[in-house]
């Protein structure tokens, strides 16, 4: 097990008190062991001792004596002393390292948010002395504004180019109805006509869907309270397959129209995504025992293999089997999962054996 920074520089600085008080206590010995002698022969001549043997034998007692009590007490110290050094050394570290544990917690709540951008709105904010840390701190802090700013001028243009590009969209689809309108159009211009009006209304739904990315990108401010059941109800149906719908209590705070694009955007994919005969889409709303309300929608459909599943949920991004003949854009599944985290949730997708998918989110409950 690895020792924590906290944790080497109690025993750096507890073993560098320990090898002090040591290397105190032996020179102590070698002084006192030196000089007691030459007390102990001063003092003797006033002792009463009547001969020189004995003189001799009762200095090297005494000074045994003394040397081991010196010893044996100066250990029993250094011992106490080393402990409470150590122990107050622990809580030093730890009170100088507090500004390092705080800056982690900020990176790891960042790093642990669900899009790479959720968390960059928070800062540090570290108080206290200008120091390296505190620069650190304050350095982390700039970082943080300028991707952030970067984000949000991200998201704000994809908002402005998707506007600027819905009028000319509009402007052709009156030019080309107009040009069908009439009568004496021949057949190859009607066919004309209509390819690009196809090709329009699929471009529509391309801006219409990165407008809303870009909206569901953002965390909800305004929230109310939607039930997923009632809007399961309202949503889930399909002139082409088969819909089961299986609606319970689903209750959450959030925005009512994400939340319903959220639903529609899974049962399109599933019903969009599916068999040509005896198709089916299976939609159920619940809440789990830990709380977090469920809506799981599940759909029969070819088969996926699985490395490809994580890949449907970015933006643009099909399965190659259906690139050439899908009439979607490919954001479905991306607004589905912008949505779901702008809302504290998620969204998990996994492939069926028999073929198609079963996506499920995961939201918090409304209390």
């Amino acid at each position: 097990m690895r020792l924590t920074v906290r944790g080497r520089l109690t025993l750096v600085y507890g073993g560098l008190f320990v090898l002090a008080g040591m290397a105190l206590l032996g020179a102590t010995a070698v002084l006192f062991s030196q000089r007691l002698p030459t007390v102990l022969a001063r003092s003797d001549l006033t002792s009463p001792l009547p001969g020189v043997g004995e003189t001799r034998q009762f200095i090297d007692e005494s000074r045994n004596d003394a040397l081991a009590t010196l010893v044996s007490q100066g250990a029993i110290v250094l011992v106490v002393v080393s402990a409470a050094t150590i122990a107050l050394g622990w809580l030093v570290a730890g009170r100088m390292l507090q500004p390092l544990q705080q800056i982690t917690a900020t990176a790891r709540r960042i790093a642990d948010a669900p899009d790479a951008d959720r968390g960059l709105h928070e800062r540090i904010a570290l108080s206290g002395p200008q120091d390296e840390i505190k620069e650190l701190a304050d350095t982390f802090d700039v970082m943080l504004a300028r991707l952030d700013h970067s984000f949000d001028g991200q998201r704000r243009f994809i908002a402005s180019a998707s506007h600027e590009l819905r009028t000319p969209l509009t402007l052709n689809r009156t030019l080309l109805e107009v040009a069908l309108t009439p009568a004496t159009a021949s057949e190859e211009v009607r066919r004309l006509g209509t390819t690009l009006l196809a090709i329009n209304d699929r471009h529509s739904r391309l801006i219409d869907g990165l407008l809303l990315l870009a909206q569901s990108e953002r965390p909800v401010a305004e929230r109310s309270y939607v039930d997923l059941a009632d809007i399961v109800d309202h949503v889930a149906v399909s002139d082409t397959v088969k819909v089961l719908t299986e609606p319970q209590e689903a209750t959450v705070a959030g925005n009512p129209v994400l939340l319903e694009r959220l639903v529609q955007n899974l049962v399109e994919n599933g019903v969009r995504h599916n068999v040509a005969a005896d198709g089916w889409v299976r939609v159920r709303t619940g809440i789990r025992l830990d709380g977090w309300v469920v809506l799981e929608v599940s759909n029969s459909g070819p088969v996926i293999p699985r490395y490809e599943v994580p890949g449907l949920f970015e933006p643009f991004h099909r399965y190659a089997a259906e690139r050439l003949h899908s009439p979607g854009a490919g954001l479905g599944l991306s607004i589905v999962r912008a949505v779901a985290r702008a809302h504290g949730g998620d969204v998990r997708a996994d492939a069926r054996d028999e073929g198609g998918l079963v996506v499920t989110v995961t939201l918090p409950r409304a209390l």
